[in-house]
């Protein structure tokens, strides 16, 4: 793999100090991060009032089609309300959408401040986050709607709109900041100094793929397969990905060498998702391994701290019936006992799995007491969320709503302080992960045989770095909603 290098841009020497001439930012906002963790009270009001300008809209609908006709015919009889059925799988495509739209975004606002810095990109970075409110609240409408809430008939109806409806708000938002961000990058006009950083990325994560590979090597033969299981094949993954980004960062710069500027940006955008998803998958192992160093090490504590909550429990269970404090004092101990066996016998373990079965086998006994305890609930739980997330990222052509409703659960319940919401968020991230992996096994890989012709481009479409249009060239998404992020496509002859 060669790419054309060039003098790298060092983005230190790039202008900090504020949007260049000429760029329009989008409107000022003082959305904070708390915006991204709505009150269930909150949501639900939202999805009502959705779903009340969905019915208005379709009674002004009805009202003009009970009207007379020129003619002076009467006008056919008035259409009832969509089928529930038919809205869902409206607020399904739209949520899977805009999740989209925002990875992407989030991938290509990083590249723009890593070129400019954080000053210039903040209109932009505030443009995200107020999507990412009406995802997350689109999300919660869409738990609720899972788990039976509403129940009548009606107000599930009113519900689904209200997903599409805060959905469509958020692609919005993310569309009209898109013109505003093109004239930050000014892509159209010099491409050069990106492709240069891109092609610095590239040449970082090439350089970093041998270390990653060893030290994948050495958590599987240090660690139970259990530990490692999810991130087998994550370096390989990474190294498509950069064959990947070979292909089209050497294309961009025979582009921009011969003049075509579109075509250039087009291969150049392609490029800097495939690297951005390398990252995630090298990231991810580095991550793996800092975290289960600090599961072995939090072991032992955890175990000590959940035998002293065993031992004084009887005392502290007076309103639970005795037959089932009995229960739980009995779970704990097997439990306890049994990792303990693990931690004391010559072999490998897991320590993320064994912190975990601590962990809930302590929590009916008066969980949170003991800080040790409350550590290891959140190791564990920012350990898998983290894992899911990136799965989700990294295979998001494939991946359907309810993984990613999962996850945007798991990820709220991440930032609440509370041990017992850490206990489910590790849970539903989990069980996210499960489903995001079976959308992934379903869907196949129906693109192998673009490989044949560009290798790794079937890669780029499950990861949503190409949309599945005029392949194998394909449409890189760029940073915007639904109506703008399919601006960057390569030039038909």
């Amino acid at each position: 793999m060669t790419i054309n290098s060039g003098t790298a841009v060092a983005a230190a020497a790039l202008p900090r100090a504020g949007p260049p001439h000429g760029v329009t930012a989008p409107p000022q906002d003082e959305t904070s991060g708390t915006d991204l963790v709505l009150p269930l009270v909150a949501v639900g009001a939202a999805g009502v009032l959705a779903g009340y300008g969905y019915l208005r809209r379709t009674r002004r609908t009805r009202r003009a089609r009970t009207r007379t006709t020129p003619a002076g015919g009467p006008a056919p009889p008035p259409a009832g309300p969509p089928p529930e059925a038919a809205l869902d799988e409206r607020a399904r495509d739209a949520l899977v959408g805009t999740d989209d739209c925002l990875r992407t975004s989030r991938e290509e606002l990083a590249c723009a401040e890593a070129q400019f810095g954080a000053e210039p990109v903040a209109p932009y970075e505030r443009a995200v986050r107020r999507a990412e409110t009406e995802l997350a609240a689109a999300f919660a409408l869409r738990l609720r709607y899972d788990h039976g809430l509403p129940s009548d008939p009606a107000a599930r109806r009113q519900a689904l709109a209200g997903m599409a409806g805060r959905c469509e708000e958020a692609g919005r938002l993310l569309d009209a900041a898109a013109d505003g961000f093109d004239r930050l990058r000014a892509l159209d006009r010099d491409p050069g100094a990106a492709l240069h950083l891109a092609e610095a990325r590239f040449r970082e994560l090439a350089a970093r793929t041998p270390a990653t590979e060893t030290r994948l090597t050495a958590l599987t033969d240090r660690y139970a397969p259990s530990a490692t299981e999810h991130a087998t094949g994550d370096v390989e993954q990474a190294k498509d990905r950069l064959v990947f980004a070979t292909a089209r960062l050497n294309q961009a710069r025979q582009a921009i060498d011969s003049g075509g500027a579109p075509a250039a940006v087009a291969h150049l955008r392609a490029a800097e998702g495939a690297v951005a998803q390398a990252a995630v998958f090298l990231d991810g192992v580095d991550r793996l391994a800092a975290e289960l160093d600090e599961a072995a090490a939090l072991v032992p504590a955890a175990l000590t701290g959940a035998e002293a909550e065993r031992a004084g429990a009887a005392d502290r269970l007076p309103d639970v019936p005795a037959g089932e404090a009995h229960s739980r004092l009995l779970h704990a101990d097997a439990v306890l006992a049994s990792v303990r066996g693990e931690l004391t016998a010559d072999r490998p373990y897991d320590p993320l799995d064994l912190l975990r079965r601590v962990v809930r086998a302590a929590a009916p006994l008066a969980m949170g007491r003991t800080g040790v305890l409350s550590a290891a609930a959140l190791l564990t739980a920012r350990s898998v969320t983290a894992a899911a997330a990136d799965y989700v990222t990294t295979h998001r052509g494939a991946v359907g709503v309810a993984a990613r409703t999962l996850l945007a659960e798991a990820e709220r319940l991440l930032a609440a302080p509370a041990p017992a919401d850490h206990l489910h968020a590790d849970a539903l991230a989990r069980e996210a992960r499960e489903l995001a992996e079976h959308d992934a096994r379903a869907r196949g890989n129906p693109y192998a045989d673009l490989d044949a012709r560009a290798s790794g481009t079937a890669g780029a479409v499950l990861g949503g770095i190409l949309l599945p249009v005029a392949l194998p060239t394909g449409v890189p998404p760029a940073f915007g909603g639904p109506a703008t992020r399919e601006r960057r496509a390569v030039p038909t002859a």
